[in-house]
């Protein structure tokens, strides 16, 4: 079966996002104004529309100037509310198919220090979720689903349809391109699927989120490529350049638009994110064992940005089965990230008492006020 194609390009013009106090409703008005072009797909399919959609839910509690700390330099935001990478399947896909990697590549070190010191409280990260039952109407978090990725195929799957209309397959190549899209389709449920059902209310639990996150897009990927592979290795010399021509307009497009530098650049930027170290003592005062258990967490980290920044992928992966492959990369240099940093904030943590905890916490939020 042929799934349905998700449009390129297009949205609305976008206004300037205001913020207030976050409550559910808050939340959800963050939202509704883009609500309808969510379920038809026409806004995910953009990831400056994205990028957009995902800096309105991710301050909507903002009090501060018009952006956030944890802000990525495309604009989005990798953290919102409760969830790690939004519209993680779309930025996958954008990079793999189109060639379009400023969402996916955005992804890095910034992303596992506001994990650490996470930019919301326990009460505003709640209001993220599903409210319960209220009367005889349910308050849904329909908003929350579609950035954690709607299981809807039009919007989800890959573009199935203009790939075939580009490569003009046979019966054969056809049914690999088939099960291309029925992969894509499951592959985007599992990430669906790994959308937070609950509030990390400390460090070490953030860090786990976004462990079990990442683990899921792998498997995606894992999903995926291989029948991207058998596909694309079933095409002509002639049918892989019109497929690889799809990304070709795209890729010029944001090296035009994008002033601010190539991916690489913005990937390896260096995020001017000062260690509180003047924070954690006013507020924790830590003993020596604490202090030397902070100063590993500390280096660990240090290892971690360098490490994330030096696998920054080239520009010039120029198909899909090696941008897909670039992707599996990334997420593995990101996964061991994520799993150092986490270990070594784990032993840090379990040295702190239950204030020492509290104090430490209210570290991000406070920036944030």
């Amino acid at each position: 079966m042929r799934f349905s194609t998700v449009a390129r390009h297009g949205g609305p013009n976008f206004g300037q996002i205001r913020n207030a106090a976050v409550r559910p409703a808050n939340f959800r008005n963050a939202l509704n104004a883009h609500s309808g072009a969510l379920r038809n797909g026409r806004l995910i399919s953009n990831p400056a529309a994205r990028a957009q959609i995902a800096a309105a839910a991710a301050l909507a509690g903002w009090h501060g100037a018009s952006s956030g700390w944890w802000q990525h330099a495309g604009g989005g935001y990798g953290w919102v509310g409760p969830l790690f990478w939004p519209f993680a399947y779309n930025d996958l896909y954008d990079y793999a198919i189109w060639g379009d990697g400023v969402g996916f590549w955005g992804y890095g070190y910034p992303d596992i220090y506001a994990g650490i010191f996470g930019p919301y409280g326990y009460d505003r990260l709640s209001a993220y979720l599903p409210q319960r039952p209220q009367g005889r109407r349910q308050a849904r978090g329909v908003a929350l689903d579609q950035l954690c990725g709607s299981d809807r195929r039009e919007i989800v799957g890959l573009p199935i349809d203009q790939i075939a209309a580009v490569v003009q397959p046979t019966d054969a190549q056809g049914a690999s391109l088939d099960d291309l899209g029925n992969a894509s389709i499951q592959a985007a449920e599992m990430i669906r699927a790994s959308c937070p059902a609950q509030v990390a209310a400390t460090a070490p639990g953030r860090l786990a989120a976004m462990q079990q996150r990442i683990e899921a897009m792998e498997r995606a990927v894992d999903l995926v490529q291989p029948a991207l592979d058998r596909f694309y290795g079933s095409l002509t010399d002639e049918q892989k350049a019109r497929f690889n021509a799809l990304a070709e307009d795209q890729r010029r497009g944001t090296a035009s638009n994008n002033a601010g530098g190539s991916l690489v650049q913005n990937c390896g930027a260096s995020a001017a994110l000062d260690w509180p170290g003047a924070d954690i003592e006013a507020r924790l005062h830590p003993d020596g064992t604490q202090r030397a258990a902070l100063q590993v967490l500390q280096d660990t980290s240090a290892r971690v940005s360098a490490s994330l920044k030096a696998a920054c992928q080239p520009n010039d992966v120029m198909t899909p089965p090696a941008r897909m492959a670039a992707v599996r990369k990334r997420l593995d240099v990101m996964l061991d990230g994520v799993k150092s940093v986490r270990a070594a904030l784990e032993d840090f943590y379990a040295t702190l008492n239950d204030e020492q905890k509290a104090q430490f916490e209210a570290i991000g939020p406070r920036r944030t006020s």
